[in-house]
């Protein structure tokens, strides 16, 4: 079975940093698209970095690049995502989620949350000061 358990989030000054974690089961990360979406208070859902299943292309909304890095560890097969430099506007519950197929061939789909297929319970991350 598939599943995804965030952890990470929490209370953070303007201008600080966290590091989010998605450890993943029932599938190999190495194998799949993946990515961190958000959702703010009264907002829809976002992307806001993907990797695609090599590893070897990464996507990041405007809103956080320079200031997010997304990263995997293959043999924990854990996603990170690196906040730096975070913002009021970046507070926001933040899932991880991943378009998991059964095939073996290279995935790197659109970092929109439709195109997902499993996602996690979500982190909640609160930037204030």
């Amino acid at each position: 079975q598939v599943q995804l358990v965030e952890s990470g989030g929490g209370l953070v000054q303007p201008g600080g940093s966290l590091r989010l974690s998605c450890t993943a089961s029932g599938f190999t990360l190495d194998m799949n698209a993946i990515g961190w979406f958000r959702q703010a208070p009264g907002k829809e859902r976002e992307g806001v970095s993907c990797i695609s299943s090599s590893g070897g292309s990464t996507y990041y909304a405007d809103s956080v690049k320079g200031r997010f890095t997304i990263s995997r560890d293959t043999a924990k097969n854990t996603l990170y995502l690196q906040m730096n430099s975070l913002k009021p506007e970046d507070t926001a519950v933040y899932y991880c989620g991943a378009l998991v197929t059964s095939g073996r061939g290279y995935y790197n789909p659109p970092c929109q949350p439709g195109r997902y297929n499993y996602w996690g319970q979500g982190t909640r991350v609160t930037v204030s000061s």
